[in-house]
């Protein structure tokens, strides 16, 4: 019984993927339920039952928070796009649609957003306390981004190349806190198809960005780089990593240092006038932090860039 039901959800959860990828490459067009059930072999009825247990959120709601999620990532990496041109790629009819729902994700308008946004991730943001004092104030602010550039010159080697084509296998999750488990069972899998050895290497795909995405709704893949494509498979998916041009931040930090490192990275890649394609940052993982005498990961950064 209880295998009937993970291999039920496990099939599921395929089909909703191929959903993701499909509305990640189509949010400018009309996206409709029933053109979306299509993609998942469903019916509109059933696929959006599955849809909304998977997400916690309808489908409607998904696709408008997607594309204003993607407006926002434009407005921080694509500086010389008009805003004009931003909300038409994305279907908004016009500048006041957009903006009325923009405001209802991020409490402050698209251009308000692209001035203050620049170096501003979560955890370093300024803000406003109750008594109207911005805490950090804009000493402080800079303090920190100085330090985090020192820290950043002291652990990070930086590259600028070509990654070639990856065969991967993954498990997509939804939330931080669920990646653990998407690893578990890649990993479970791979030593079950007697794919998994001490060479091999893991790889996490951000299809969202912490910095604008809450982390219960972040979209995570956890990876496995394989040496060639195989059969079909029921646990995992498969996909080809294309060849792409990015920033590599080599590091060897602790678990809790990685916001750091991408904030960093981020910011070298901003400071230096790179700008960041339209494809999703990840991680290479060189060793098991828990077999590391200091509990240190060995990890490669990528940001793909234009």
């Amino acid at each position: 019984m209880n295998q009937h039901k993970n291999e039920t959800e496990e099939l599921y959860l395929k089909k909703i993927n191929q959903v993701f990828e499909f509305i990640d490459s189509n949010l400018e067009e009309n996206l409709t339920l029933e053109e979306i059930a299509k993609v998942s072999n469903f019916s509109p009825y059933h696929f959006h039952r599955i849809f909304k247990f998977i997400t916690k959120e309808t489908l409607n709601q998904y696709i408008t928070r997607k594309r204003i999620e993607k407006s926002a990532s434009l407005l921080l990496h694509q500086k010389d796009k008009s805003i004009t041109a931003i909300f038409l790629e994305l279907g908004f009819e016009n500048n006041t649609t957009f903006t009325r729902t923009f405001k209802k994700f991020y409490q402050i308008n698209p251009t308000e957003f692209r001035k203050g946004n620049q170096h501003k991730f979560h955890k370093i943001k300024q803000q406003i306390s109750k008594n109207g004092k911005v805490y950090p104030s804009t000493e402080e602010y800079i303090c920190i981004l100085n330090n985090l550039k020192k820290w950043f010159d002291m652990n990070a080697k930086i590259e600028v190349k070509n990654i070639q084509k990856m065969h991967l296998a993954y498990v997509t999750i939804i939330g931080e806190e669920n990646i653990s488990v998407a690893y578990q069972k890649l990993i479970h899998w791979a030593k079950e198809e007697n794919l998994f050895s001490d060479k091999s290497k893991m790889l996490t795909i951000y299809h969202d960005s912490f910095k604008i995405t809450k982390p219960k709704q972040v979209r995570m893949s956890a990876c496995m780089i394989l040496e060639k494509e195989i059969a079909e498979q029921k646990m995992v998916d498969q996909t080809i990593l294309e060849e792409q041009k990015c920033i590599v931040g080599s590091f060897e930090i602790h678990p809790q240092e990685f916001e750091k490192a991408w904030t960093s990275l981020f910011i070298w890649m901003n400071e230096n006038n790179y700008k960041k394609a339209d494809k999703n940052p990840f991680e290479i993982y060189h060793n098991n932090f828990e077999e590391h005498l200091e509990k240190k990961c060995i990890v490669d950064f990528h940001i793909p860039i234009q």
